[in-house]
């Protein structure tokens, strides 16, 4: 019994040992950078000010929608954010367009997902999350919006904006596609060298010794809060794929049926996902025999729900419009997943 659990612990280094020798260096550290960047120098408050009662509906909804991928929010860090520009005006379509899609297109999590289970996955993860965002929103603001009075509008403070922000934001994407773009060493390195030493020397020249502490002081919170995290569940991904039978994934989120897209769906729901960590237990699932249209439904859910999340927001909206968005989430998922799986095998 203790030379098995021995060889399992070997067989979890062995999987970690590989992770860090394919991504961290060209994936991580790059996405690492841009969210810590996003994190400290984008003004959350000029974003969350378009949630109020003075913009008009096409504004609110399109920045509800694509707002995490300049806010930099996990599934934790989403609820009071939600929260807050829920009770200061916010209708409640906004308000749940923003609560599903910000913590499902958080940047690194898109780029981790393109990495490891491909860029089908990576872009119908971002693309889909949006659309679906909006359509829940929608689906809420008809149901519960008809007679709940008139919107506040919501007082923001700090909305200056640095007007280095967005090229910054361009060079460091730039840095971080490069080796997708040239795969091979020397033309790579050609290029990522001298926009690593550009985006260096252009950081130092717009921005002040503060907002660069400000920077590197994200970058260096998400490190150490997501790192652990991701490689624990690199550890238990590489042990899951040794252990679960093959032939159960296959049957139960193969992808064959429609009761498999609705599996998928509800139990990343009920699962709680520290950020990341959903990739590599799905790709170790999608390395079993789980079909992409499952591993889509997982990846939509995941993110936007767990137990203790389902909790907060059924207190912050009330259990009936808690239960509402939660039955959307699970059932938009898996109709999502399984749409996604036709076209794709």
């Amino acid at each position: 019994m203790t030379s098995y659990l021995v060889d399992l612990a070997y067989i979890g280094i062995a999987s970690v040992q590989e992770y860090l020798a394919l991504h961290v260096l060209l994936c991580l550290i790059p996405a690492f950078f841009l969210a810590g960047a996003i994190a400290s120098l984008f003004s959350k408050e000029s974003v969350l000010k378009f949630f109020g009662a003075d913009a008009p509906k096409y504004v609110s909804y399109t920045v509800a929608a694509v707002s995490g991928c300049l806010l930099a929010v996990c599934s934790c860090t989403v609820l009071p954010l939600f929260a807050g520009i829920y009770k200061r005006g916010a209708g409640i379509g906004p308000a749940t367009t923003f609560l599903f899609s910000a913590p499902a297109i958080n940047i690194l999590a898109i780029v981790y997902t393109a990495k490891i289970l491909g860029y089908d996955l990576g872009v119908a993860r971002a693309v889909i999350a949006i659309t679906l965002s909006i359509v829940i929103g929608l689906v809420m603001a008809s149901i519960y919006e008809r007679n709940n009075g008139e919107r506040k509008s919501i007082k923001t403070f700090g909305e200056e904006k640095h007007a280095h922000t967005v090229w910054l934001f361009l060079l460091l994407l730039a840095i971080l596609v490069t080796p997708e773009i040239f795969p091979t060493w020397n033309p790579m390195l050609f290029i990522e060298i001298p926009l690593i030493l550009i985006t260096i020397y252009v950081s130092l020249k717009w921005f002040d010794r503060d907002e660069l502490e400000s920077w590197m002081g994200e970058t260096w919170f998400l490190v150490k809060q997501i790192t652990p995290l991701l490689l624990i569940g690199v550890f238990f991904a590489g042990i899951i794929v040794e252990l679960l039978p093959a032939e159960y994934v296959v049957e139960y989120v193969g992808g064959a049926t429609a009761g498999s897209y609705v599996i998928a769906s509800v139990s990343a729901a009920l699962m709680y996902f520290s950020t990341l960590t959903e990739v590599p237990i799905i790709s170790a699932l999608t390395l079993l025999g789980m079909g992409k249209g499952p591993a889509l439904a997982m990846l939509l859910a995941g993110p936007a729900l767990s137990l203790p999340n389902m909790i907060v927001i059924s207190r912050i909206m009330g259990v009936q419009k808690g239960m509402t968005y939660i039955s959307l989430v699970v059932v938009i998922s898996a109709i999502s997943g399984y749409i996604f799986g036709m076209y794709i095998i």
